[in-house]
């Protein structure tokens, strides 16, 4: 769809060289894609800068170009829009090329080391039974309505954002919820979002391969509230110490969750079992199929954002107890013979350790509790020995395998997570390299009251090594084991 280029520059600080009145085709940042008539964004990403290829994007006919470098030589072959900041550009840009879509729906964002996800698909869940056709972006899948658009990242590029949004508007959805990584927030593929709310779930050790320090991770999840306007609300999580710090420079509204401190929404666990857990939510009593503390916080969440919106707290809680758990967060699988397997996709320190603290809080005395779980390659290194020290504390056994170690060497990383575990807790850890292999190890160690966690991938379907994607799925593999010892999986 063509739009005019002073249209899509709307609120965007600029110098322009050229042509001002043109007639865009399409909005690209990747100069592969580049053709006639398009607006070309040059960003510098982190490991390819699209100023480079200026020259290349000229020859194939793009009208204009945004960039902060201007380039003398090509001045008279397209029109230059020079800007200080090109990813920012970008996301405005995007946002008014698609009429900015997000100023026509209640827009919710969620961001945190862990439950972004959670939040997110049951706060979708609730809202489309609630009958409000709603949008969905998330590390599992991007939903318009019922429509699926296969996810590639946590957040989206600036342009696949809003042209989702706009799909969302025109399709009749008034509502839509989105994680926002931390990267998405550094590199400004949020900018022209406009948040009526955002969630603030923790912030504990991860991606310290690309902020570097904890501090400057901090520092990105804080932006995304320091630019909220002061219309929006910030629903923080009071539980996690950080959270004042998140908002202390913020322009909305601040309101908190929480189930250990004070807080605008409170609640409570019950009881807890395997099949889901009895929560205290705001005075009110109510049986849910999600487990574990981690998953009452989120639960919370999900209660309190609707109701910000302006659902009664009884609708809320009557849909809330039909809701069942999320693809690859705490789903079990049980055996004829009473193992219980547990799929989740913990792949952090304190996601581990809430997985297996909830876990040893259900099973019964005397149970093993086997855990299989592995570090993924070309990421934060850091938190490997951390996660091996927790994993072998909290469970019976360990079985060390691959995650996706992506271009490095498998058993490169099950020594670093090998590395932190403590003498007296090595005899009762191996290594196996293959992760089917490892699992069929679990399984077959399993007896009657047992418990297998099988961590790291949750809800992934794919195993990456040296560069390439292979079918992987952890919940299919537990299946097929158990009837292979002809245990029928519920």
């Amino acid at each position: 769809m063509a739009k005019k280029l002073n249209h899509i520059l709307k609120g965007i600080n600029c110098r322009i060289i050229g042509k001002n009145d043109l007639e865009i085709n399409r909005l690209v940042f990747d100069s592969r894609k580049a053709a006639k008539d398009d607006l070309f964004v040059a960003v510098k990403g982190t490991h390819v800068d699209g100023h480079t290829f200026l020259s290349d994007v000229v020859e194939k006919g793009v009208a204009a170009i945004i960039c902060e470098d201007y380039p003398d030589q090509l001045a008279e072959q397209a029109t230059f829009i020079v800007v200080e900041d090109s990813a920012e550009a970008l996301g405005l840009a995007a946002a008014n090329y698609y009429d900015e879509p997000s100023k026509s729906l209640h827009l919710v964002g969620v961001t945190g080391t862990n439950g972004k996800t959670s939040i997110v698909t049951l706060l979708y869940k609730l809202f489309n039974k609630m009958d409000q056709k709603s949008g969905l972006l998330s590390t599992i899948r991007n939903m318009v309505g019922e429509e699926t658009v296969q996810a590639t990242h946590t957040t989206p590029d600036a342009i696949t954002i809003q042209s989702l949004l706009r799909k969302m508007v025109d399709s009749g959805c008034s509502h839509a919820f989105m994680e926002v990584s931390s990267h998405a927030i550094d590199q400004k593929r949020i900018k022209g979002l406009d948040f009526n709310v955002v969630v603030f779930t923790n912030i504990t050790h991860d991606h310290l391969d690309y902020h570097q320090t904890f501090d400057a991770y901090l520092k990105a999840k804080k932006q995304l509230f320091d630019d909220l306007s002061s219309d929006a609300t910030a629903l923080v999580n009071a539980d996690d110490k950080h959270s004042k710090v998140i908002v202390q420079n913020t322009s909305a509204t601040i309101k908190s969750y929480g189930l250990r401190s004070i807080a605008d929404y409170k609640a409570k666990i019950i009881e807890s079992h395997f099949d889901g857990m009895l929560v205290n939510i705001e005075n009110t009593e109510l049986w849910t199929q999600v487990i574990g503390e981690f998953n009452a916080s989120n639960l919370l969440a999900v209660y309190a954002v609707t109701n910000l919106l302006g659902y009664p707290k009884e609708e809320i809680l009557r849909v809330l107890s039909t809701l069942g758990t999320v693809e690859g967060r705490f789903e079990y699988l049980r055996s004829e013979n009473n193992i219980t397997a547990i799929i989740d996709y913990a792949h952090t320190p304190d996601a581990l350790q809430n997985v297996l603290i909830t876990i040893n809080q259900i099973m019964n005395t005397g149970c093993q509790l086997i855990t299989v779980v592995g570090a993924g390659g070309d990421r934060d290194k850091m938190k490997r020995p951390v996660m091996g020290k927790i994993a072998a504390e909290l469970s019976s056994r360990v079985i060390f395998t691959s995650d996706n170690p992506r271009s490095e060497e498998p058993q490169q990383i099950i020594d670093e997570m090998i590395a932190g575990v403590d003498a007296d807790n090595l005899k009762s850890t191996i290594a196996i390299v293959d992760r089917r292999e490892a699992i069929r190890t679990a399984c077959m160690m399993a007896h009657e009251g047992d418990v297998i966690l099988i961590a790291g991938k949750g809800h992934e379907t794919y195993q990456e090594i040296k560069g390439e994607r292979n079918f992987f799925n952890d919940k299919q593999i537990v299946k097929e084991l158990f009837m292979i010892n002809n245990i029928n999986p519920q």
